[in-house]
């Protein structure tokens, strides 16, 4: 299926790796003109060569911190044309409210949250002024799934998720579309982390990772691809009414929640 892409500018953070470099290979794959934004310059130029010799697309990459001061305008400064912009970089820590102290939580929240919703402002005006963009949100089902030993990463996901239905209730009378997207465990370098952390809490053990997802639908976690597929059909006409909500994949976790 075409998407209507091609040629698109589509700005991505946390663009190095995980589900950032699944969504630069994946609007790549679709035509589109691409500004990758991470840390790292090495992992960044080399997708950048990866995506142009595989697609023939255009890719342009910054390497920068995104919470130092000025990082936000040399962001707009690089890519303030974008079509899309996918706000997705920035991992929270995890622990319970003892365990991350406010340093971590600041830190945590100025990356992710702060980071996500001060480049929307920077970039919502230049959209609107040409006429229309769309802004996704890679937000996680920690903010539906209230975990107290994720309290930090809860609490600001359900404030991203706020934060993306307040907006998008209202930008379509600017011409743009504002949606988040909610995955669950999806199978990066980080989950692994995660899961292994997990194993050995509950089961003193890291080596017995295994265990704990055979406890998820399917047996596994999402892939990357089954993520990054969803946000570029979001980023599409295809969806072109869709805004002001909040798209969950996690293979029904939220939804399995019951009572007995």
């Amino acid at each position: 299926m075409d998407m209507k892409l091609a040629g698109r500018r589509v700005l991505i953070t946390g663009a190095s790796q995980g589900i950032g470099e699944g969504l630069a290979r994946s609007f790549a794959a679709e035509g589109c003109r691409l500004a990758l934004t991470a840390r790292s310059a090495d992992r960044l130029g080399a997708l950048a060569a990866e995506l142009h010799a595989a697609h023939g697309v255009h890719v342009d990459v910054l390497a920068l911190d995104m919470t130092r001061p000025g990082a936000i305008e040399e962001i707009v400064a690089f890519a303030g044309d974008a079509d899309v912009l996918v706000n997705n970089a920035g991992a929270i820590p995890g622990g319970t409210l003892w365990d991350v102290d406010e340093a971590r939580w600041r830190q945590g929240w100025e990356l992710k949250v702060f980071g996500y919703i001060n480049l929307t402002r920077a970039l919502y005006p230049l959209m609107k002024a040409r006429g229309g963009g769309v802004i996704l949100n890679n937000i996680g089902n920690g903010g539906q799934n209230f975990d107290f030993n994720y309290i930090a990463g809860s609490t600001g996901n359900a404030a991203l998720m706020a934060f993306t239905c307040a907006l998008g209730g209202r930008s379509l009378e600017d011409g743009i579309r504002v949606v988040g997207v909610n995955p669950g465990p999806v199978g990066t370098e980080r989950i692994v982390k995660v899961m292994k952390n997990h194993a050995a809490r509950l089961l003193g053990d890291e080596a017995r990772a295994d265990e704990l997802l055979a406890a998820y639908p399917l047996g596994r976690t999402a892939t990357v691809e089954e993520v990054a597929d969803l946000f570029v059909y979001l980023a599409s006409p295809r969806s072109s009414y869709t805004s002001g909500t909040i798209v969950t994949v996690d293979g029904g976790i939220t939804s399995k929640r019951s009572v007995a």
